[in-house]
């Protein structure tokens, strides 16, 4: 409980409970479970002083000397605390939900499990503070320095971290769904295990973060930079990627052995099949695809009536580089001289079968492709019914015989 003398003493006034701070230097004044809402303790000297339980909601604590006191439990609610000294001091637990600490120094203070919902800390010094398991959804930390800070398991969705510096910080298991870090800096932050869900990285730096475990969703990337992002737990061989949304992939792709069987699944059964997606072409594309299905093959029909633009041909790219080989029909060629032009020349391990209705003339620029030796010799079918007949024989065996070739 509350030491009364030293109640009544702050009661005096600033000057009064100031010049006893001076006369009586190691006492520590014991102010725990009081009740001082609504008060100014303004430009008030209360370094080490015990406020722990004590009410202070609504209270006016700017530019107070709070370094080193003990305010763990304390109700700070809606409290002004804006350029207030706390460095060093004890608020484990305190409630400062919609309290103003702007500019306020919270050096090393230990903050843990506190409750900082809607709290501004706008240009807060937190460096090397204790966050753990604090409660800061939807605070403003706009240009808030949280070098070294701790905040693993703290709840930081929707909270506002744009230019905040957070580099060597530890946010283990941190949440932050929603939050924005704009230009923050987080080089060399620990990630492991935070929830990154819709959180907006536009210009942040994430140089050398720690991000095993990392669920990455949703995220805004314009401009951030991404470099050296260990993947790895600390203790295991590191390995480095420089993009957080295709880390958790790579990740398990390394490590689990279910995934590499999918992938492996993938690889053997994907037949990319391309042609013109006219009516009559069209008819010709669903019979083959239906009859691959048949043989146990996983048929990916891409419509190359669709202009074929950028987007479109990254993603014929990515759907070759999954494939065990590609059938394509050459006839009355539109946009496929473009789509075997970022497949054929990167992909060696992939072999192509052209196709070509008789009576039918090849595009002028195909004979460049004829040089790839993965660039099987054109099927020139006489009609639909005859190219399924002799699937197997003609494109299936050629395809799959030059892809066992490659990966033995």
């Amino acid at each position: 409980m509350a030491n009364d003398e030293h109640v009544a003493l702050l009661n005096k006034g600033v000057d009064a409970w100031n010049a006893w701070r001076k006369e009586n230097p190691d006492i520590r004044p014991d102010l725990s479970g009081a009740d001082l809402s609504g008060r100014d303790l303004s430009v008030r000297d209360l370094s080490r002083a015990a406020l722990r339980e004590a009410r202070l909601v609504k209270v006016d604590l700017r530019t107070a000397n709070l370094s080193e006191a003990n305010l763990s439990g304390a109700d700070l609610f809606e409290a002004d605390l804006t350029n207030t000294n706390l460095s060093g001091a004890a608020l484990r637990e305190a409630r400062l939900v919609n309290a103003d600490l702007i500019g306020a120094n919270l050096t090393a203070a230990d903050l843990t499990g506190a409750s900082l919902i809607e709290a501004r800390l706008i240009g807060a010094s937190l460096t090397r503070a204790n966050l753990t398991i604090a409660h800061l959804f939807g605070a403003d930390l706009f240009e808030a320095d949280l070098t070294q800070a701790n905040l693993g398991g703290a709840d930081l969705r929707k909270a506002s971290l744009t230019r905040a510096n957070l580099s060597r910080a530890h946010l283990f298991g941190t949440h932050l769904a929603g939050a924005h870090l704009m230009e923050a800096n987080l080089a060399g932050t620990n990630l492991e295990g935070a929830t990154l869900v819709n959180t907006d990285l536009t210009g942040a730096d994430l140089t050398g973060c720690r991000i095993y475990g990392v669920s990455a969703w949703g995220l805004k990337l314009e401009r951030t930079k991404q470099q050296n992002l260990v993947i790895t737990q600390a203790g295991e061989a590191e390995i480095t990627v420089d993009n957080i949304e295709v880390a958790q992939f790579i990740y398990l792709m390394l490590n689990n052995q279910k995934v590499r069987e999918v992938i492996d699944t993938i690889t053997s059964k994907v037949v990319l099949i391309l042609g013109r997606f006219t009516d009559e072409r069209k008819a010709v594309l669903d019979a083959l695809r239906e009859e691959l299905r048949k043989r146990d093959y996983l048929p990916i029909l891409f419509d190359s009536d669709v202009p074929a633009t950028r987007d479109i041909t990254e993603t014929i790219s990515l759907l070759a580089r999954m494939a065990r080989f590609v059938v394509a029909d050459i006839t009355d060629a539109k946009s496929i001289p473009q789509e075997l032009a970022v497949i054929v020349p990167d992909l060696p391990s992939v072999p192509v079968q052209p196709l070509l209705l008789e009576g039918s003339a090849e595009y002028g620029m195909f004979e460049h492709f004829k040089r790839y030796p993965w660039v099987l010799e054109t099927y020139r079918y006489p009609s639909s019914k005859r190219l399924i007949a002799s699937l197997g024989e003609r494109v299936i065996g050629p395809a799959e015989s030059y892809a066992q070739s490659v990966r033995k």
